[in-house]
């Protein structure tokens, strides 16, 4: 099995049963991610960006599992912590490349509101946080 395949399979196990904003499976979001790179560790941190946040998958995990430490890195960088504001997280992204070009997807993924079916005020508030997230992460 190939480390992409694994990180294709770790990323099912822990967002089985999990659905998005609109009611739809989660797992087609990392999935939708990791169709828009070409490169292997864009496709790695996009697959797996979520699975310590939203699941029971440690940082040490990945790498007994093979996962290159440029790509834990980044999964580390795209871990909310504990306390941490929205802001201070997005902070944190900036000074590494591979999280930053992830991260950017994965806002405007999370920007379609098309995918929705009602916006809410909250979607649109939503919505507006993670312009300001995309202008500061494009500000490099």
């Amino acid at each position: 099995m190939s480390i992409l395949d694994a990180a294709i399979a770790l990323a099912s196990r822990v967002h089985a049963g999990q659905v998005d904003k609109a009611g739809k499976s989660y797992i087609l979001h990392p999935l939708r991610l990791m169709m828009k790179f070409d490169g292997l560790e864009e496709q790695l941190v996009s697959l797996l960006h979520d699975v310590v946040e939203d699941g029971d998958v440690t940082l040490d995990e990945l790498r007994g599992l093979g996962i290159p430490e440029v790509v834990v890195t980044a999964i580390d960088c795209l871990t909310k912590r504990k306390g941490e504001s929205y802001e201070q997280f997005i902070a944190r992204i900036r000074p590494n490349p591979l999280a930053t070009k992830v991260k950017i997807a994965d806002i405007h993924d999370n920007l379609d509101l098309t995918r929705l079916p009602v916006v809410r005020d909250k979607d649109l508030e939503r919505a507006a946080k993670y312009h300001r997230a995309l202008r500061y992460l494009q500000e490099q």
